[in-house]
């Protein structure tokens, strides 16, 4: 197993990038700029900052409190909408809905979302949009629970695929596919799940990892190309092995909410964390960016 420094060489050289944030959340590295996307959920707007020339721009606002986003196979940005319920796409800052509702009624407010190399959509759908003041509207759990979902690219066959973490939040996969984590927020049980995967089939889940005292509750994950998990602290960054081992921390000053990897080949770890975002440089890359 690897230590903490074979996977991030100096821990404590974390780099504050950018400031200004109210909640920062959902980064999402867009190469085709060579920029770093990401929500500030109560500000109600999306910024970047551009690695060419170090500068955070607004990118877009009144946006109806976006959260987690994901870059889809076509270059395209699917993000979440707290505030619209729903899951959506940007394309050239053409936003358009790919799903926002099950069986009748709308979603809570999907929160986080991957996508798989068939296309597939998965997100995470817990309520803090409609319970959280200053995170989207008041409003219900229309279809009575907090679940993790899974649709075609285009919102087609939607169905729920995880029904038993009581707050599903950040979700990755492994490099095969073939496994899915998921982050409970849950206060009761602040824990990472994993799934089996065979095909669209969900099964056999049990718990991954906890995190220990005082750090609080996972929620952005991600997993790099050797199948380690990357998990947001209270604390920082905490980095799992395949086999739930854990293989160390990478200190944050702030409380982290998510993370991505990114940067021109890929081993730059982009950390949203409260207010600002930071980066430091690793030896690994997003399982996503080997397929």
């Amino acid at each position: 197993m690897p230590s903490i420094t074979d996977l991030v060489p100096d821990p404590a050289a974390l780099e504050r990038i950018a400031t200004g944030s109210t909640w920062a959340e959902g980064p999402c590295w867009i190469p085709a700029t060579r920029s770093l996307r990401w929500s500030d959920i109560p500000g109600d707007r999306i910024l970047e900052w551009h690695q060419e020339t170090g500068v955070t721009t607004v990118y877009a606002s009144g946006v109806e409190f976006t959260n987690g986003r994901t870059l889809d196979r076509d270059g395209s940005v699917v993000q979440c909408s707290h505030g619209r319920r729903r899951v959506e796409r940007d394309r050239g800052g053409v936003v358009t809905t790919v799903v926002d509702g099950w069986a009748g009624g709308r979603l809570n407010s999907p929160n986080d979302v991957v996508v798989t190399r068939d296309g597939s959509v998965w997100f995470t759908d817990p309520a803090y949009g409609i319970t959280q003041p200053r995170e989207g509207h008041p409003g219900v759990r229309e279809y009575g629970d907090h679940w993790v979902f899974r649709c075609g690219p285009d919102g087609e066959d939607l169905r729920p695929v995880v029904l038993d973490v009581d707050e599903p939040n950040g979700l990755a996969f492994s490099p095969d596919e073939r496994v899915l984590y998921v982050a409970s927020s849950s206060t009761a049980e602040p824990v990472i799940r994993m799934y089996d995967v065979d095909g669209g089939r969900v099964k056999n889940g049990r718990v991954f990892a906890r995190l220990g005292p005082g750090e609080g509750v996972p929620d952005g994950i991600r997993v790099d190309e050797h199948g380690d998990v990357w998990s947001s602290t209270h604390r920082g960054v905490t980095v799992f092995a395949p086999d739930g081992t854990r293989i160390g921390d990478v200190p944050v000053p702030e409380v982290v909410a998510n993370l991505c990897f990114g940067g021109d080949d890929g081993t730059t770890l982009f950390v949203t964390a409260t207010t600002s975002v930071h980066r430091i440089a690793t030896t690994t890359r997003d399982a996503a960016a080997v397929s």
